[in-house]
């Protein structure tokens, strides 16, 4: 049984979450809180080794995922689950592109499809900042980093420079 439970949820987290793997992370907290099969701060967890794990980042959460809840074999069935509407829709639509690649339904379902990938990203974002920011330094790191991006375009290299300061500063900070 569990593994038909199993099945549906990852193969709609893999039909609906148009993104990339982020785009899974509202899906993941959905399962969290209505199956219980792993906490909503895991998520995070899942999320960090995810990213740092070669591979798509919704199909390395699916594995992990699977790996919390029962082992290898839901971590296989979690993991296919959620690959195969991604197959399918690739299969089918391969098939039609050249007929319907100017349509003007088309283009326009996708174009709509951009701001509610934007919304949900938004608000995974905002949950998982909620969920970050446990003392008064991570706040005040976190309100650093926003003051430097809203003070203009600079370059990357700025932005990690700031961060890693700030860190080590918050860092010194603790230990005294």
């Amino acid at each position: 049984m569990i593994y038909l439970l199993l099945f549906k949820e990852f193969f709609e987290i893999g039909l609906f979450s148009f993104g990339g793997g982020f785009a899974t992370l509202p899906f993941f907290y959905r399962m969290s809180e209505t199956y219980h099969w792993f906490a909503t701060k895991e998520i995070s967890q899942m999320l960090a080794i995810s990213t740092i794990t070669p591979g798509p980042i919704g199909i390395n959460m699916a594995t992990y995922a699977g790996m919390k809840i029962h082992g290898i074999p839901t971590a296989l069935v979690a993991t296919i689950s959620l690959m195969l509407p991604a197959l399918i829709i690739v299969i089918f639509v391969s098939k039609i592109l050249k007929k319907f690649r100017d349509n003007v339904y088309v283009k326009a379902s996708i174009y709509a499809l951009k701001p509610a990938t934007c919304a949900l990203l938004t608000a995974v974002a905002i949950r998982l900042i909620k969920e970050s920011i446990t003392d008064i330094y991570s706040t005040a790191l976190f309100a650093l980093l926003i003051l430097c991006f809203l003070t203009g375009k600079r370059s990357i290299i700025f932005y990690l420079t700031v961060s890693a300061l700030v860190g080590l500063l918050c860092g010194i900070v603790i230990k005294v």
